[in-house]
């Protein structure tokens, strides 16, 4: 029709064009495949005026073009609203689903209804992380966008976890962490060394592809364990952060010490008490956190404070001035630990939770 009298198609044909593709997208036909048929029937059309044109025929030849170029321009465009917004419509049914499920598994509870629902098997068990994410580079870069800079980077992290991961991984993430759930086909006790090995290279692959550094507390849980598991992991998290370590994963059993004297006690009081003469030198409290987190070695601790080893040294020997505790002696180096957890714990006003 377009052919022979040059009208384009007009809204009511686009629109039966768009509620056309909108079902294909229902019944998962891809995208290309639906635009493509309608560039194969353009083709044929041409392939046929062709077939018959001779040399007087060149204006015709370029009429028909046109007129194909336009009908095509209109219809994809048709097209690709029709199936977008089916997509979009289904997508935000399914991680509406997905969210529902998400929250009853950290409510506590069965979660087998809202698992139906999402059209999910709920596996054996999940790994549960925490997630801290540092900036990308262009988040700090002057004259970048950072809001764009930092959700591209929150997209990318999604997009590899998604890929990486077998099964259908649960999530609430901004661009500054969050929790994520991701399937695990074994029993929680199950989780072992080599599962560890696993989680971590995932971790850095993650940190890779989204450009950021990422710190990471995690546990096995069942289903119906993910919301203590996930509380866990919260403080687990926060520990491993305040006591200055570095990008990676952590399990609670890489700071037992810290966990336990995180929990509210008179012992856990007097060994954090025993830095109150550092309160007004948060410098010196720094640089003993760095120094202890650095395996005692002076110049990692002075690369990652950015100062002067023998900086390092002057500070160090200023905290043992004024809280009588040497890092040097071994007898000193387990109640600087330990008093650095509770000072920790302290300052975040832990709740007493048993």
């Amino acid at each position: 029709r377009v052919l022979r009298g040059g009208e384009l198609p007009e809204e009511s044909e686009l629109a039966r064009i768009s509620e056309s593709s909108a079902r294909r997208a229902d019944e998962g036909v891809p995208l290309e495949a639906v635009v493509g048929a309608y560039h194969f029937g353009a083709e044929e059309c041409a392939a046929q005026v062709l077939a018959t044109a001779g040399p007087d025929d060149l204006a015709d030849v370029l009429l028909v073009q046109r007129r194909l170029l336009g009908y095509l321009r209109l219809v994809s465009c048709a097209v690709a609203a029709g199936y977008v917004q089916e997509r979009q419509a289904a997508l935000g049914d399914e991680q509406v689903a997905r969210q529902s499920l998400l929250s009853r598994l950290l409510e506590g509870g069965d979660p087998r209804a809202a698992a139906d629902r999402a059209g999910i098997r709920l596996p054996p068990s999940y790994l549960v992380l925490g997630i801290t994410m540092g900036p990308h580079p262009d988040e700090l870069r002057p004259g970048v966008n950072h809001s764009v800079a930092a959700r591209r980077k929150l997209r990318r992290l999604r997009n590899e976890l998604q890929r990486q991961t077998p099964g259908v991984p649960l999530s609430v993430l901004s661009d500054d962490g969050g929790l994520a759930l991701i399937p695990y086909e074994g029993p929680a006790a199950d989780f072992a060394a080599a599962d560890r090995e696993r989680l971590g290279r995932l971790v850095e692959q993650l940190g890779l592809m989204c450009g950021a550094e990422l710190l990471v507390a995690a546990a096995a849980a069942a289903p119906e364990g993910v919301a203590n598991a996930a509380r866990m992991v919260g403080e687990v998290r926060r520990i491993a952060e305040a006591s200055g370590r570095g990008p990676g994963l952590y399990l609670l059993e890489d700071v037992l010490l810290e966990y336990q004297l995180s929990r509210p006690s008179p012992a856990r009081d007097g060994l954090a008490a025993l830095l109150g003469p550092l309160a007004g030198r948060p410098e010196l409290l720094d640089t003993l956190r760095t120094f202890l987190a650095c395996g005692l070695d002076r110049r990692r601790a002075a690369a990652r404070l950015q100062i002067h080893p023998n900086t390092v040294d002057y500070r160090l020997r200023r905290a043992t001035e004024l809280t009588g505790l040497d890092a040097a002696r071994g007898a000193d180096l387990l109640t600087l630990h330990a008093a650095l957890a509770a000072h920790d714990a302290v300052r975040r006003g832990e709740p007493d939770t048993g």
